[in-house]
């Protein structure tokens, strides 16, 4: 006798028990969509069946008013059917169409940013900031705010060539994944860790923190019953202020951010690519890093008005090749713009695509 299933906590569920029935029907099955406006799309399936999807803006970091409101609305209009794109945008997931229009008004009516399909600006994925990590060298939530509202009309009616990946990473750990976006900000400490010897030896397990390190750049300091740093050896990362919170990493003078530029994930029309180092610092200068958006103006006006249709920004910009695109955006070319670190050319294959 089969025991019944039981439904457990361990690993994820089942992806297909929270599809839309229309779309479990036409699993696989689906033959082309259309984008109806710049936050509407339609799925067709061979059946002639359709599903739309109306995505809008999040903040990502979302309080539980937020979530039970959306929730309700999808509850109302989609038959409880919403996801989360990679990005954070919520799409609501529509197979009446009766229900499109109705839904579209409530929305707006509650003032949610309906767009981000097609060649345009989708929303911003970022790390957690000051509000949340405590190794944060910026703000990503203050960040991608002051971005949005400059950029706000790419997501719900301007055009790009292509579509533009905007990314926040509040450190160089990167749990953002900035490194593959068209434009995107990693914030970086400049300053190696101060310690606080009085606190270490009663607060702090010296062989982990030593082992945090993973340049060796700390070691013991057996006069002071604690741990010292070697500074031409740390590269401030500040993992090892996560081990041990007397290690301080931030350093409201030398914070800040820099910008990289051209990565993209998708393998259409040329091989994935890594982001690379555009500017390579800009000091905080919170509430709205106006130096930052500026920067980030600047690229993408260049891209808008030179790259051809489809091209994403890395490949525009090695269209045009580096030396014109610093000089049409005005930024300036440093020595930390040099890219001497070949190791990872010579011994691993970086291209994500397959060759047979």
């Amino acid at each position: 006798m089969d025991l019944p299933k039981r439904k457990t906590d361990i690993g994820p569920p089942n992806y297909r028990d929270f599809l839309p029935p229309v779309i479990s029907k036409n699993y696989g099955d689906w033959k082309y969509h259309e984008v109806l406006s710049p936050g509407v799309m339609v799925h067709h399936a061979g059946s002639g069946e359709k599903i739309w999807t109306v995505r809008v803006a999040s903040p990502r970091l979302l309080s539980t008013d937020t979530v039970r409101e959306l929730a309700d609305i999808a509850d109302k209009y989609c038959g409880g059917y919403l996801r989360f794109t990679t990005r954070n945008n919520v799409e609501f997931l529509v197979s009446d169409e009766a229900m499109l229009c109705p839904l579209q008004l409530e929305l707006n009516d509650k003032k949610y940013m309906i767009g981000g399909i097609g060649p345009r600006i989708s929303n911003i994925v970022h790390t957690q900031g000051w509000v949340h990590c405590h190794s944060a060298a910026t703000d990503a939530s203050g960040l991608v705010k002051a971005l949005m509202d400059e950029f706000a009309d790419y997501f719900t009616t301007k055009e790009l060539p292509n579509k533009v990946r905007l990314a926040v990473a509040c450190c160089t750990n990167m749990c953002g994944a900035v490194h593959c976006s068209d434009i995107a900000l990693v914030a970086i400490h400049r300053k190696a860790p101060k310690v606080n010897h009085d606190s270490v030896k009663n607060t702090c397990e010296l062989p982990s923190t030593i082992a945090a390190c993973p340049t060796g750049a700390i070691s013991p300091d057996s006069s002071k019953k604690s741990v010292k740093i070697n500074d031409d050896k740390c590269m401030y990362c500040g993992n090892c202020f996560t081990v041990c919170s007397c290690l301080e990493i931030n350093n409201p003078d030398f914070d800040g951010v820099a910008i990289v530029a051209g990565g993209k994930v998708g393998s259409l029309r040329s091989d994935p690519k890594f982001s690379r180092l555009v500017v390579p610092f800009i000091k905080n200068n919170p509430p709205r890093w106006p130096e930052v958006v500026e920067a980030v103006s600047n690229i993408l006006d260049a891209y808008a008005a030179g790259a051809k249709k489809h091209e994403r920004v890395g490949e525009w910009i090695e269209r045009i090749g580096w030396e014109k695109f610093f000089r049409i955006t005005g930024l300036k070319f440093t020595y930390q713009h040099i890219d001497d670190f070949t190791i990872a050319r010579e011994t691993f294959r970086t291209s994500a695509a397959f060759k047979w």
